[in-house]
Parts: C-alpha cells; structure tokens; sequence
C-alpha cells in the first residue's frame, strides 16, 4: 500500500474558503484581549456538564508554568460588554479561577461571526478532501466549538449520526495507529477495528502490526478483534487462525502447483486456489482428481 504522508497542521484554515475573512480565526493573536476574569461564566448550553478535577488540576499547574497557550472564545451577553459567555475554553477558564488569575486572555466572537464561522466549516468539511483524522478534528471542533450535538452536525453534512460518532472515535486512537492511518499504511476500516482495542494498547497493538506486516483485511481485522473479545483466545492462537496460508495449505500448494489461501468468514471460510488461465485451471483440477 502506498505511503502518502497527510499533515493534520493545516488546521481550520485548511476548512474555509480562499474569500473567507481570516479576522474570524482562532489563531490572530494581533485580536487577543486580557478580560478581568469575574466578567466571563460558563455557556449553560455547554452539552459537557461532568470534568474531571484531577485533570483541572493538572491543567491548573501547567498555567502556573506556562501560562494559558491558547485564548478562551467568548461571546458578549450584553452589549456593554459587562459580561461574556465561554464559546471554547470552559476548562482553562476552571483551572484558571482554581489557581487564583485574575483575567484571561480571550478573542471575542459576535453570535454573527460565530454563526458565519460554522456555516464555513461545515460547508467546506462537505466539499474539502479530508482525511479520516481531518474530518474526526473538524466534527470535534464543530461539537467543542459551536456546542452542536453529533445528530445536528449528523444532519448538517447529511449523514448517518453513526458515521459521525464512528469518525470522532478515531481520536482516541494512539499516535502509532494513527500515523498508519495518515501514511495510509491502514484504512479507515481497519483503524475503525483497532479503536475497539483502545482500552487494552498490548492486543491493539500486536493487531496494528499484523494489519501492516502481514497485509490484514478489514474482515480479517474485526475477525482478530471478535476472537480477543469473545472467545479470549491468546494472541499467538489468534493469530494462527487469521493467517492466510498454513503448513497444510503450502503442502497442498506443491502438490498440486498452485497457490492456495483461507479466507475466514463468520462461520468457517473459503479455501482458495488460484490460477492464471482456462488451461491452469484444467491442470490444477486434473492434479485433484488424480
């Protein structure tokens, strides 16, 4: 399979289009204010209510080393500016208030921008090549962003809301896998196999690198998959009775000068013999016979 690398760098930049106005990126730092941080409160619209406090506490201490590295997303709540919504950025704004800062450094979004912003990137996710990884950041973004469920954004790129769950769960994906995925050493189908090991790395790993060393399908792939969940088979076993050839189908191989498989199926499988031409056929069939 060819090696194509994928870079995931573009950003949202890579999900606008040319005419689009840039003074509406996340990333202008030139539009980043310092607001006094008794003036900002959470959106009650925010669809993620539970967080994890360990992890705002780790958050916490980091930006007492390195200070908050990216701006919160706010929206005024009045026009005197006297109040904003959080838009992104609920947990820094919680570590921040934890650890005592007194302001934040935000960007500033009307609902007019936001609303011209999201109808940008989820016209341009429905016409943009993505990769699988690029359309999983761009579905998140539009869910953290713009607090849209996955059946509205589901509804706005005309898909299934299982595809879309599908796609965000390629996140959670090590790095290994998907490295594989952006250099196309694996498909979406296959990385879709791997993300129902993510919480056991060891046997999601030893199926990633079956899949590339030995040229796994993405049936053999859920096969592997099926076996490590249900029938708790070892590895070694597991992987014996995915392979495609054995001791048994290349002693049937020389004797009847052929190439000869398994393709696994959910009951049993297919043993496969294959050939160049009519006459091969008749000489493999003779061999048989005999």
């Amino acid at each position: 399979m060819a090696k194509k690398n994928i870079s995931l760098g573009r950003g949202i930049e890579s999900l606008l289009p040319k005419n689009f106005d840039s003074s509406f990126l996340l990333n202008e730092s030139e539009r980043i204010q310092k607001i006094d941080i008794d003036k900002i409160e959470p959106n009650k619209d925010q669809p993620r209510k539970n967080f994890n406090q360990d992890a705002i506490d780790e958050l916490g201490e980091s930006i007492k080393q390195h200070g908050i590295l990216q701006p919160l997303i706010v929206s005024p709540k009045s026009k005197d500016g006297a109040k904003y919504i959080i838009i992104a950025g609920e947990r820094r704004w919680q570590a921040a208030k934890k650890i005592g800062l007194k302001s934040l450094p935000v960007i500033v979004r009307t609902l007019k921008e936001l609303e011209k912003l999201e109808i940008a990137i989820v016209e341009n996710v429905q016409r943009v090549d993505l990769s699988p990884l690029e359309q999983a950041l761009s579905i998140e973004k539009l869910h953290d962003i713009f607090k849209m469920p996955y059946s509205a954004i589901a509804l706005r790129l005309g898909k299934a809301e299982p595809t879309i769950t599908n796609s965000v769960r390629l996140l959670s994906l090590p790095e290994s896998a998907k490295k594989a995925l952006e250099n196309r050493q694996i498909t979406e189908g296959h990385a879709k196999a791997l993300v129902s090991l993510k919480d056991d790395p060891d046997k999601l790993n030893q199926l990633l690198e079956s899949i590339i060393k030995y040229h796994w399908s993405v049936r053999q792939a859920e096969q592997f998959v099926v076996g490590v969940k249900k029938q708790n088979k070892p590895i070694d076993d597991m992987r014996l009775h995915m392979a495609k050839e054995t001791v048994e189908t290349q002693m049937l191989a020389r004797a009847i000068s052929a190439p000869v498989s398994i393709r696994r199926t959910a009951n049993g499988g297919k043993l496969e013999i294959s050939f160049t031409s009519d006459q091969n056929l008749k000489d493999i069939i003779n061999q048989i016979l005999i």
